[in-house]
């Protein structure tokens, strides 16, 4: 049983729902979550908001925080995770912003650069990961990690 099979496991037990907002991985989460079998007892829905105007619009990021700490922080990571739970009513999420590359970064924040943020139990917590490789391989990474987080966070 792979990660993405163990997770949807997880919630049905627990009885939970989880809903995802992504950015750079543009759908990659929830379609790992929805390639299995009995998922739609516990997916809610999914926002890709890859611009700055669906995060503050669909998410309720707050725009402060768009403009003082970018799309690509850790702050905007747990207002998307939180937001998301909220707008979906589900008992968890997930979210993820990054620069996925070839181009985008800076020394602050350099490609590979991916914050992932959980909402669990009320409670927000976020991570920061440099992935290696091209495009596809940053967005593979953060799409696995913020499975593996989850069920992590969950078990």
């Amino acid at each position: 049983m792979n990660e993405n099979e163990m997770l949807v496991r997880v919630l049905a037990q627990k009885k939970m729902t989880i809903s995802c907002a992504e950015s750079c991985t543009g759908g990659m989460v929830a379609a790992a979550i929805t390639d299995v079998a009995g998922s739609s007892e516990v997916f809610k829905r999914s926002f890709v908001t890859y611009c700055d105007e669906a995060k503050h619009e669909m998410l309720g990021v707050d725009q402060d925080i768009l403009d003082n700490y970018t799309a690509v922080s850790p702050q905007c990571a747990e207002a998307m995770a939180r937001g998301c739970a909220k707008n979906a009513g589900a008992d968890v999420a997930v979210s993820v912003t990054g620069i996925a590359g070839p181009g985008g970064g800076t020394e602050d924040t350099p490609v590979g650069c991916v914050y992932i943020g959980f909402y669990v139990n009320g409670m927000a917590v976020t991570e920061r990961h440099l992935f290696d490789g091209d495009r596809r391989q940053v967005r593979r990474q953060a799409a696995e990690r913020a499975i593996h987080g989850m069920l992590g966070l969950l078990q």
